[in-house]
C-alpha cells in the first residue's frame, strides 16, 4: 500500500479537538448550530464530509449567518449552495491576498518585521563574539537583540565563538 501523505489542511482538521469533542457529544436527534459556514468548515469538500457525517447519524445541522437548515431537502440543496460559494469567496480572497503581496513586491515593499540589525551591529557583535567572558546573551542586549536574531545574522557564530580569542584589556597588560 503506498503511503499517503498528509495535507496541511487536513492536518489542521485533525487537529480541531474542541470540534472533534462537540460530534462526540451529539446525539441522534439533536442539530448542531453554527454561526456561518466557513468558521465550521476549511473547505467545500470538508463542510460537505461533516454534514453528511451528522446526517448519517441522525443529527441535523444549522447554520444561523445562512440561516441554512439541513433537516428538509430545500435546505440541503441550499447548504450545498452556499457551502460551494463560501469555498469560492474564500479562494477570491487568498488570490486577491496573493497579488497585493506581489504588487507590494514589485513596488519594492516587503511584508514583515523590519530588521533591528545593521552592519554596524553586526561588526561589534563579531568582535564581542571570540571574548569568552562575554556571553551570547550578554552580547545581544548590550546591542539590543535577541540571540537568535545573532544566530540568524551570523552564520559562522559558533566559529567565533570557539576562535578563543584573548580579551583586548589581557592583550594590553601583557
Amino acid at each position: 500500500m503506498a503511503a499517503r501523505r498528509a495535507s496541511a489542511r487536513s492536518l489542521e482538521n485533525a487537529a480541531r479537538p474542541e470540534l472533534n469533542a462537540c460530534h462526540a457529544f451529539l446525539q441522534p436527534g439533536d442539530t448542531l448550530v453554527v454561526p456561518p459556514l466557513d468558521h465550521y468548515g476549511r473547505s467545500l469538500q470538508d463542510l460537505i464530509n461533516m454534514v453528511a457525517e451528522l446526517r448519517r447519524r441522525d443529527i441535523g445541522f444549522t447554520s444561523l449567518h445562512e440561516k441554512l437548515d439541513t433537516t428538509t431537502p430545500g435546505g440541503r440543496l441550499v447548504f450545498h449552495v452556499f457551502a460551494a460559494l463560501a469555498e469560492f469567496i474564500r479562494g477570491l480572497i487568498v488570490v486577491g491576498t496573493r497579488e497585493g503581496l506581489d504588487a507590494a513586491r514589485a513596488r519594492g515593499r516587503v511584508g514583515g518585521r523590519p530588521t533591528v540589525v545593521d552592519v554596524e551591529k553586526l561588526r561589534m557583535a563579531r568582535d564581542m563574539l571570540p571574548n569568552q567572558e562575554n556571553s551570547i546573551a550578554s552580547i545581544s542586549r548590550v546591542l539590543g537583540v535577541s540571540p537568535g536574531t545573532l544566530y540568524n545574522h551570523i552564520p559562522d557564530l559558533r566559529e567565533l565563538r570557539a576562535s578563543r580569542r584573548v580579551p583586548h584589556q589581557l592583550e594590553a597588560a601583557e
